[in-house]
């Protein structure tokens, strides 16, 4: 009677250990990762996600499937992946904002540098001021004249309390003395599309987002945040050239996991990310998105943040921007 009870024990064993060997998960990735855009569709950042999404899937051997998360600047999307389970199949694209957030809110759902592991940069990128074309003004110097005559009453959209488009709209009115009225949107596709229809004066819009508009003739181009022009609008002078002196304001874009995500998967999302930033076609998509390509190591872009979070932490005060 023993045999058959030891026949059933070791059957059962077997079927165990082989379902335990079935279901451990194969080299990464096995199944599609999910990008999250912590924004709505249409603007910069999602712009320039799906342009990365599209070719690390095609490195990955797996899709990478962009999920827009927008909402409360950037703040809802963030803390799905502060808080996901770090595996490798949820990862951002987070443009520069996030280094402004912990400055001018008090109380985040997550810990900015230490929740996230940093993956790597994609590139650099600038803002510009757009205008409807129905403003009368054609230059940075016109439209600091015209806010001068109607103090109050021009507006601006920005997308989230606190972040670039933000900062850039306070920082152009404190240097250039003038009072201008702060519109907030979710998103730099719907702050556009007002900025078209009329309902806003202008907006500080991520190149990758605004050059499209610029070129069909929706909106005017008066000037880039950057210190430098950038070769993706080379007509349009720097704010700063333009009559604004010190006025610079840069953005980055890069890819972030959840912080105790596997080192080995980091590396090897840097490693794809790296080679497809250097291919010469992705250099020309991202260039004509407003974006100077340029990839670092996961400490690199780590460092990066941890700088710009001092630095804007300073910004915010100089400009007096209100902690929410």
């Amino acid at each position: 009677m023993a045999y058959p009870r030891m026949l059933a024990l070791t059957l059962a064993v077997g079927f165990t250990l082989a379902g335990a060997a079935a279901a451990q998960p194969g080299p990464y990735p096995n199944k599609p990762v999910r990008l999250i855009v912590p924004f709505p569709p249409g603007g910069a950042v999602d712009v320039i996600g799906r342009i990365v999404a599209s070719r690390l899937g095609e490195r990955l051997g797996q899709q990478v499937v962009v999920d827009n998360r927008g909402g409360a600047n950037a703040i809802i999307g963030t803390d799905i992946v502060a808080k996901a389970v770090p595996d490798g199949y949820t990862i951002m694209i987070e443009p520069a904002g996030h280094a402004i957030s912990p400055s001018v809110t008090r109380k985040l759902p997550y810990d900015t540098l230490n929740d996230f592991a940093a993956i790597g940069l994609i590139g650099n990128g600038a803002y510009v001021l757009v205008v409807n074309p129905a403003v009368p003004a054609k230059t940075i110097a016109e439209f600091i004249a015209l806010a001068k005559a109607k103090p109050g009453q021009l507006n601006y959209a920005y997308t989230g309390h606190g972040n670039a488009t933000h900062l850039a709209g306070e920082l152009f009115k404190v240097l250039a003395g003038i009072d201008m009225v702060a519109i907030t949107y979710k998103g730099g596709g719907p702050a556009l599309t007002d900025v078209i229809g009329g309902q806003v004066a202008g907006f500080f819009s991520g190149v990758a987002s605004g050059s499209a508009q610029i070129r069909a003739g929706r909106v005017r181009a008066l000037g880039v945040t950057t210190k430098q022009r950038t070769a993706a609008l080379p007509d349009v002078p720097t704010i700063a050239e333009a009559g604004v002196p010190g006025f610079e304001v840069d953005g980055w874009y890069g890819l972030l996991a959840p912080k105790a995500t596997p080192a080995a998967i980091i590396k090897r999302l840097n490693a794809e990310l790296v080679a497809l930033v250097a291919l010469p076609d992705m250099k020309e998509r991202l260039l004509a998105a407003g974006i100077d390509a340029r990839a670092t190591s996961p400490a690199e872009f780590q460092e990066r943040i941890a700088a710009d979070i001092s630095r804007w932490s300073e910004v915010v005060k100089k400009a007096r921007i209100a902690v929410e």
